[in-house]
């Protein structure tokens, strides 16, 4: 953990870059050193069928959730919360002017039974 996803609208893919949006919101999560790189995970989501505000089809949005495992003070999480907004922000700057864009971040803790095994570490290990 953790778990970064940013779910978009459908109707920003045309100019909005996933793929870097995804890099960066990854890179944001190593700056915060908020975990071990090999225990960040980053994904997008598209979303076909929404619906944002006044239904205008020009309006988007970009939803990201970071999902962490429970031990991270307030501090911690705020400043992944800001690294996560800062870098999906700057990612989002030129596609502004053609589409109105709700843009949220919200960090979750976990803290129920989770069942996990994480072969990257192992991997690592054995390539040292």
């Amino acid at each position: 953990m953790p778990h970064i996803i940013a779910e978009y609208s459908a109707n920003l893919e045309d100019r909005l870059d996933v793929a870097g949006l995804v890099a960066d919101l990854h890179q944001a999560a190593v700056d915060s050193a908020i975990a071990e790189l090999v225990a960040i995970r980053t994904r997008a989501v598209r979303r076909e069928h929404f619906r944002v505000a006044d239904g205008d089809p020009a309006n988007g949005f970009v939803h990201i959730v970071a999902r962490l495992r429970v031990g991270r003070d307030e501090a911690q999480r705020k400043k992944l919360g800001q690294l996560l907004f800062d870098a999906a922000d700057k990612r989002l700057a030129p596609v502004y002017s053609a589409h109105p864009i709700a843009l949220t971040v919200e960090i979750h803790e976990i803290d129920h039974l989770t069942f996990r095994r994480n072969t990257l570490r192992e991997d690592a290990q054995n390539a040292a």
